[in-house]
């Protein structure tokens, strides 16, 4: 089974900001940086910032795929899998993402969330979106998740979609409170 989800709230991208930003890789083992074929590896608790956005995973390995672009793949372990966190563009609100292997692409702002997927939209620090699944991917330039089950587990798939706060909600009082 497979479903495609907006996210409500309109066309609000990740932070652009971090695009301009370096890539700051660290890792508790060493690494090597192959200058020829232009990839980078990391093993042990390894976590990726640029700008905004971070990636942390038990390895990693990016690839410059030329024009400032680079694709990574991030994998987790058995008891801890990989995980993403990219704060939205304006808002108080982030993407978070957990899988036991995560694929990302810069160059179309794709990530791909393999294994035991689930992703959130975060307002502020409370869960707003909830995607849960075996392959997760999000469209971060049209904010587009899709998501597919695994077929051999029946392919289940699940969303919790949260309305937006109401406008009027900050200034209204507390439930039970009397009004004047």
């Amino acid at each position: 089974m497979s479903a495609a989800l907006a996210l409500s709230g309109g066309a609000v991208l990740a932070d652009r900001a971090d695009r301009n930003q370096p890539l700051v890789i660290e890792a508790d083992k060493p690494g090597t940086v192959d200058m020829q074929k232009k990839v980078v590896v990391f093993n042990g608790n390894v976590v990726v910032t640029q700008g905004t956005m971070r990636i942390r995973s038990e390895h990693m390995e990016v690839h410059d795929v030329g024009e400032g672009h680079r694709t990574a793949v991030a994998t987790g372990t058995a008891g801890q899998q990989a995980t993403f966190r990219q704060k939205r563009e304006g808002l108080d609100e982030y993407i978070e993402g957990r899988a036991d292997r995560i694929e990302y692409d810069s160059r179309s702002d794709y990530l791909k969330l393999i294994g035991n997927a689930r992703a959130l939209r975060l307002r502020g620090s409370a869960v707003a979106d909830e995607v849960t699944g075996n392959l997760i991917t999000y469209d971060n330039r049209n904010e587009l998740f899709s998501v597919a089950g695994d077929p051999a587990r029946g392919g289940r798939v699940r969303a919790v979609l949260t309305p937006p706060p109401s406008p009027d909600a900050a200034s209204s009082p507390a439930s039970g409170a009397p009004r004047r």
